[in-house]
């Protein structure tokens, strides 16, 4: 991961999380999540709120930190940063009651030098985390069909 240069006296953006280290200014917005949210509330009934959505994201995070495979992708990255983002992705797509504050997802990942093969090892991380915490089959599918286009914005080779 390249790091940006941020100035020594950066003050956190007014949605970080205490812990997270500061980053270089960007424009929040929901249209940076990458995909747009379900109608209605099924699918953030699907995946148990707002409550289920961060446990599936503890899980997802934690998978891919300690994933032999791809795990130094993550190594050197703000945990409590990417659990909020991810958490507010995925929550804010859902259509459970979230707003997106992180980038969007080709700067987000740029020159991180994710491959097909490590995108493809972080989908069975997110997989396994939907089935803990029982996410129908169908359910999956459906929130995968809304993840997957953003492929082509974080596969850099």
């Amino acid at each position: 991961m390249a790091l940006q240069t941020v100035p020594a006296d950066a003050a956190p953006a007014p949605h970080a999380m205490p812990g997270e280290e500061p980053v270089a200014a960007y424009a929040p917005s929901n249209a940076n999540a990458g995909a747009r949210a379900f109608a209605g509330d099924g699918m953030a009934k699907a995946f148990g709120g707002q409550a289920g959505i961060r446990r599936i994201v503890d899980t997802f995070v934690n998978r891919n930190f300690a994933d032999p495979v791809i795990g130094e992708i993550f190594a050197n990255h703000d945990q409590v940063r990417l659990r909020r983002t991810i958490f507010e992705q995925f929550c804010f797509i859902l259509n459970a009651g979230c707003d997106y504050s992180g980038r969007d997802m080709r700067n987000a990942h740029k020159d991180m030098g994710v491959q097909q093969a490590d995108m493809n090892r972080i989908v069975e991380n997110l997989q396994f985390a939907m089935a803990a915490e029982g996410v129908s089959f169908a359910a999956q599918n459906r929130f995968l069909s809304k993840l997957a286009p953003m492929r082509g914005q974080v596969v850099e080779r």
